[in-house]
């Protein structure tokens, strides 16, 4: 809205109104509209659900202060969701696919969170819709993000050439040359030139190589967008734990999104250049100010849990914004305890079938682990640390977790 405002207004001459031109502006006036957002509105949201009653249900698994939760209002999620929204709808240019997209998998993703949540609340347990139904509405909006990238004639890459010096074999500059294409190549880490089309994957396919690129970055697409958002659903089990790990992954990916559309600053990186990929810098500032609000509430101890509403949101929506810059294989260095939580309960689940009730951790999610002391009757191969782990240290030892992982990740970008 003030974007087209101000827009409309530059012809009259009117006093600061160029300012709307620059993305630094939009992305620092989202950040500051979105954390207003989720601390005064988020109140609001808070007081309702108390009258409400939709609380938290806590099954008791024994672990430290666990059962005084029981009744925390949750369905949180909306207060972060309501914070991204209205600043973008404020400050974005929603002509911009890149913004379009992201909004679109926002709401998407909340609703299913949002039913989910809805149900457990209704019926006054802890099985909401079934696990199948979140799986499709996960593949339906990985689905869309594909397609669209595929089918939009605005969604292109320009690929990045090194100039050498004969001499010296070292690099003079990065050039960008040709026109933009249709492509769904991305960043790979620790190579040198560490670009990959996938459609070097299905070279064998002769004439259709390049349609089989297109395939395999549809599956990618849906595996990413899954795994993220149930990983993150799952890491959403400590006061705080899953709002700060977004965030810090938001700003990594904020940072990449803005140097990835920039051709200055994509070419002194050696990076691929994505035109209109800036745009999404002004809807992750409002996501990491909405996530920065939210903490307000939700660190420990919480005064409201996100739910499935945001959790599934959170992760969704990391996911299809790497895919977007083309940087959607950082992710697993970038969220790599969103994946490592998922992996401790398929491995856990797996092992406890196939010994008949033995288990490989104390308890999973992964962070619930270190919550159990060691040596305490739990059939588990790892016991360690045999002393509990207060949940605020254990949320803080993630989050410091998190920073090394989006440090590497960056470091990624010139170590090829």
């Amino acid at each position: 809205m003030f974007y087209y405002l101000f827009t409309h207004l530059q012809e009259s001459g009117f006093p600061g109104v160029r300012l709307m031109d620059y993305i630094t502006f939009r992305s620092g006036a989202a950040f500051v509209l979105a954390m207003l957002i989720a601390v005064f509105v988020g109140r609001i949201v808070i007081d309702r659900l108390q009258r409400m009653q939709v609380g938290e249900l806590i099954r008791n698994l024994d672990l430290e202060g666990q059962m005084k939760k029981t009744g925390t209002p949750t369905m949180g999620g909306i207060i972060i969701i309501i914070s991204i929204v209205v600043p973008c709808l404020l400050v974005g240019n929603l002509s911009n696919i890149y913004m379009l997209l992201m909004l679109l998998t926002t709401v998407w993703l909340g609703l299913i969170g949002f039913l989910d949540d809805y149900k457990k609340f209704s019926k006054r347990n802890k099985d909401g819709i079934a696990g199948k139904y979140k799986i499709i509405g996960q593949v339906g909006i990985a689905v869309i993000v594909a397609v669209t990238m595929f089918l939009n004639p605005s969604m292109t890459i320009v690929e990045n050439r090194e100039v050498m010096n004969e001499t010296t074999h070292e690099v003079e500059e990065v050039i960008y040359e040709g026109a933009e294409v249709k492509s769904p190549a991305t960043t790979i880490p620790f190579v040198k030139n560490h670009n990959l089309d996938y459609s070097v994957l299905t070279g064998w396919m002769g004439d259709h190589a390049e349609t089989g690129g297109w395939i395999v970055f549809f599956l990618v697409t849906i595996f990413i967008v899954t795994a993220t958002s149930n990983g993150a659903n799952l890491n959403d089990g400590l006061d705080g734990l899953c709002s700060g790990l977004s965030a810090i992954s938001g700003v990594a990916l904020a940072v990449m999104a803005y140097l990835g559309g920039n051709m200055i600053y994509s070419a002194y990186l050696n990076i691929m250049y994505v035109p209109g990929s800036s745009e999404l810098v002004v809807y992750m500032s409002a996501f990491i100010g909405a996530l920065v609000g939210f903490l307000w509430y939700n660190a420990f101890p919480a005064q409201v849990f996100m739910g499935d509403t945001g959790s599934l949101t959170l992760g969704g929506v990391l996911a299809v914004f790497a895919i977007l810059i083309h940087k959607e294989l950082l992710l697993p260095i970038l969220c790599l305890l969103f994946y490592v939580e998922d992996l401790s309960v398929v491995l856990q689940v797996a092992y406890f079938k196939r010994t008949g009730g033995k288990r490989i951790f104390k308890m999973t999610p992964l962070h619930h682990h270190f919550q159990k002391p060691g040596n305490a009757g739990i059939n588990a191969l790892i016991q360690r640390p045999l002393a509990a782990i207060p949940e605020s240290k254990i949320v803080v030892r993630f989050w410091i977790i998190g920073i090394i992982l989006a440090a590497i990740t960056f470091v990624t970008l010139k170590i090829r």
